[in-house]
């Protein structure tokens, strides 16, 4: 099975140390889609320096791995670190090169991107973590190049999350790469969350929660778009839909989204073709189109943007050929 190992340390929050482990602990899932999974479904360890840990609550937990587990890891998995003016400790900074120079997989969430930074893993690369820290991490670090806008960055092989909530997002956009579209979506509906925020989402909305009656009408607008993503979709008509003004509405869905309406909608396209790519025999230029693109061309260009490979090879990837 592919391993994830997530480190847990004395003091850390049960959300932190669980939500990892519940999108890759979904093991019915592997029997229910065993003819149609990529690889073998995950295994979930949690690792820890000390055999014993009190979770924030008064909680304790006891883990029978170590961080030697963590460093034999396919996929590790750092939710955060204890505080970020405290130095990572060395042994945890070892297992992280030991399980880099093995070419695994390796992911923080939240804070945890200043364990992958003291262990030299960022470098060169751009990350993100909670806006909050964001400009500790880039001074802290001069040789990462930190965003703090996305809700997850992917690297291929290092892949780095905003707050706690983003890794969710970032798990599940793993278990996406991994096994694929109808999966994944699997998976969110068990947990009852979006099935797909794009990692360039911004994490910090100006509007978290916007008035109800402007949410409605965005949400009207956003619903019929994904009803005719087959289609030729104008501004002017989302905004139509909407029941606002153009400006009004470039500006509400804004504030309710955190992205613009074009960027929405040709994510929400790319999507789209996902599961063609992946069942289907259709082509490249008939996906295009059934997804809305105005050209094959056109889609290619979007599907690497947002996905760092060609729908050829994303089709490949998932059925051999």
């Amino acid at each position: 099975m592919h391993t994830v190992a997530i480190l847990a340390y004395d003091g850390m929050s049960g959300f932190e140390s669980g939500l990892a482990a519940e999108i890759f602990g979904m093991t019915e899932l592997s029997a229910r889609f065993s003819a149609g999974l990529k690889r073998p479904w995950y295994s979930v360890k949690l690792c820890a320096e000390a055999d014993e840990l009190r979770l924030l609550g008064g909680a304790t937990v006891r883990t029978a791995y170590g961080l030697s587990d963590l460093a034999d890891a396919d996929t590790l998995v750092i939710p955060s670190v204890r505080d970020v003016d405290d130095p990572v400790s060395a042994e945890l900074v070892d297992a992280i090169k030991t399980a880099d120079a093995r070419g695994a997989r390796l992911v923080s969430i939240c804070s945890g991107a200043f364990a992958l930074a003291a262990a030299g893993v960022l470098d060169g690369r751009k990350a993100t973590t909670h806006w909050i820290y964001a400009e500790q991490l880039r001074q802290t670090y001069p040789g990462i190049e930190i965003d703090p806008a996305p809700l997850y960055v992917d690297n291929g092989r290092v892949l780095t999350s905003a707050g706690c909530a983003a890794g969710l997002d970032l798990c599940l956009h793993i278990v996406r790469c991994d096994h694929g579209v109808r999966v994944a979506n699997d998976v969110a509906r068990r947990l009852v969350i979006s099935p797909h925020r794009a990692g360039g989402q911004a994490q910090y909305i100006e509007t978290p929660v916007p008035e109800p009656a402007t949410d409605g009408r965005i949400a009207a607008g956003m619903a019929w778009a994904l009803e005719h993503l087959d289609q030729p979709i104008t501004l002017d008509e989302l905004a139509e839909r909407s029941a606002l003004s153009r400006r009004s509405y470039l500006r509400q869905f804004a504030k309710a989204t955190g992205t613009t309406p074009i960027k929405w909608l040709i994510g929400q396209r790319v999507q789209a073709s996902l599961e063609l790519l992946e069942s289907s025999d259709l082509s490249i230029e008939q996906i295009a189109d059934r997804v809305g693109f105005e050209s094959a061309v056109t889609y290619r260009h979007h599907f690497v943007r947002q996905i760092h490979t060609t729908p050829s090879d994303y089709r490949s990837a998932f059925t051999g050929s």
